[in-house]
């Protein structure tokens, strides 16, 4: 069965696969150039089985297992090759018909959104820096070229949401979900006076950021807490969420969105970057079993629909395609780099679990319908400029260290053109 079902599906390239008790068989194109063939060996009578009847969450289970081993060739190849392929095979009614009930079992109540931001973020810091930049942005970098190392994409990154949030001095910015605090500490230097409230609800991301705060003198400036967004009081000019929308759940996205309102200024901006999908979806069963429990992944229509509901208005939408896939790459690399080290603190199966994490994101990313969005949003219809010129201006500003001069454009401080400032 496991044979006539990779016949059907791996037309492009040539997979060999060798199973306990079974004679080998090949499938795909016929092989050229005397390359080595990849090799999938299946260990255990009844892996097959398990992978025909729930291949999106036996594949990452049996390899973490060691029960899925790649020869002649690596893991980010084979998740490659099984991608291209069904890439080209519409989704069946059944897969559609999963998608759309994926979204009604998605419920982050505070108690379920703080057990699922444990699961992941309080892992210890040791395997997180051994994979992401200096500045510990977990979250897709923006690659202007696409040959930027990890810590100059990251970089980019900061700049392009900054640029977005059209910042004013003295104004105040609140971060949803700061994770360990980054971005905040870079937009509080992203204008005179800004000030930034950062919240989180991993324990382990609190105590660094706060850490980091001090050691960069911006503790007056810059605070975090151990808080729920719908818990938030306040006004803020300014709001941006960064790789947290991802856990909010399709049931809680007008709650989110309103949330979002009540907390701005009449004049204010918020930037969400979130990953997306074509049609949303929850995440990928072993990705919500191991990985993020309680994700799920929107589509631009799920967060047009809720945000809607408010008076928000969408002022600004952009789709990042293949930059986390490049961003995972980077992350995939470092990991490997540092394995030996890492195998002296976690388990086979937990790094190998992670390896995976890395390698199937990627190949979603490029073979999938997964992309980034970054949705900007005004309280206002005239709280930002009518043209989009202000964001480049001001993002060539940030990367080029010049002092701030601005400019009031449509009610709120604007950079002015590039090269009038000093």
């Amino acid at each position: 069965m496991l044979r006539r079902f990779l016949k059907r599906v791996i037309r492009h390239g040539r997979l060999r696969v060798v199973m306990d008790g079974q004679a080998p068989f090949e499938v795909g194109e016929p092989p050229s150039g005397g390359r080595p063939i990849l090799t999938l060996r299946i260990k255990g009578r009844l892996t097959p089985l398990k992978l025909l009847l729930n291949p999106d969450l036996e594949a990452g289970e049996a390899y973490q297992d060691g029960r899925l081993v790649v020869e002649n060739g690596t893991l980010p190849e084979l998740l490659e090759l099984v991608g291209r392929n069904l890439s080209e095979r519409p989704l069946s009614r059944l897969q559609r018909l999963a998608a759309r009930l994926s979204s009604g079992r998605t419920v982050n109540g505070r108690r379920a959104a703080r057990r699922n931001a444990a699961h992941h973020y309080d892992l210890s810091g040791t395997l997180y820096r051994a994979f992401l930049d200096q500045d510990l942005q977990y979250s897709c970098a923006y690659f202007r070229r696409g040959t930027e190392s990890l810590e100059e994409a990251q970089l980019n990154k900061k700049r392009h949401i900054a640029a977005k949030l059209a910042l004013a001095p003295d104004q105040h910015v609140l971060d949803i979900g700061c994770g360990w605090g980054g971005m905040a500490l870079f937009l509080a230097e992203a204008a005179p006076g800004v000030r930034v409230t950062g919240v989180t609800l991993s324990r382990e991301q609190l105590d660094v950021a706060r850490e980091r705060a001090v050691r960069a003198g911006l503790a007056d400036r810059v605070r975090f807490e151990l808080c729920d967004y719908r818990d938030l009081g306040g006004r803020y000019d300014r709001i941006v969420s960064v790789g947290m929308f991802e856990h909010v759940g399709p049931t809680h996205y007008e709650a989110f969105f309103q949330a979002v309102r009540n907390r701005l200024t009449p004049t204010g901006v918020a930037l969400v970057h979130t990953i997306g999908r074509r049609a949303g979806g929850g995440v990928n069963p072993w990705i919500a079993r191991h990985i993020f429990p309680g994700g799920y992944i929107p589509s631009l229509a799920q967060i047009a629909e809720a945000v809607s509901a408010t008076p928000l208005w969408i002022t600004d939408v952009e789709v990042l395609r293949l930059h986390y896939a490049r961003t995972l790459d980077l992350w995939r690399e470092r990991f490997m780099s540092r394995r030996e080290e890492l195998a002296r603190v976690y388990d086979e199966p937990f790094l190998r679990m992670w390896e995976f994490y890395f390698a199937a994101c990627a190949m979603s990313f490029r073979h999938g319908d997964l992309a980034v969005f970054q949705v900007q949003l005004a309280a206002d219809v005239d709280a930002l400029p009518i043209a989009r010129d202000y964001m480049m201006a001001e993002e060539q500003r940030l990367a080029a260290g010049r002092r701030r001069t601005l400019t009031v454009v449509g009610g709120v401080g604007a950079p002015a053109a590039p090269g009038s400032g000093s």
